[in-house]
């Protein structure tokens, strides 16, 4: 755990969110596993790049939904807060650009 996370709880860690979180996540498991068997088969290569856009798909939309989560539950609570709104804030800022691959 870093600093950051020590003591604090995260928005997503809802009984709710945090399942379809899971759920989501085995899902995309259940998709990469599905594509190694599509290799090991030689099945092909279209139809396992199908497979690997749908499970990119599903991982960007994860990332998507722990970042409003970051962004409705820690960066606003930082910003109400007032002690560590530039913090959270540039670490919003770089978690933004690791996300959409700026450098």
């Amino acid at each position: 755990m870093t600093e950051q996370q020590v003591g604090s709880a995260h928005g997503y860690i809802k009984a709710k969110d945090k399942e379809k979180l899971r759920n989501r996540l085995k899902r995309i498991e259940g998709q990469v596993r599905g594509v190694q068997r599509m290799v090991d088969e030689e099945a092909y290569c279209v139809d396992i790049l199908t497979q690997i856009s749908s499970y990119i798909a599903a991982s960007e939309k994860v990332a998507s939904l722990v970042l409003r989560d970051h962004m409705d539950h820690c960066v606003r609570e930082a910003l109400e807060d007032g002690n560590k709104a530039d913090e959270k804030v540039r670490e919003l800022q770089e978690a933004v650009e690791r996300f959409i691959k700026l450098d």
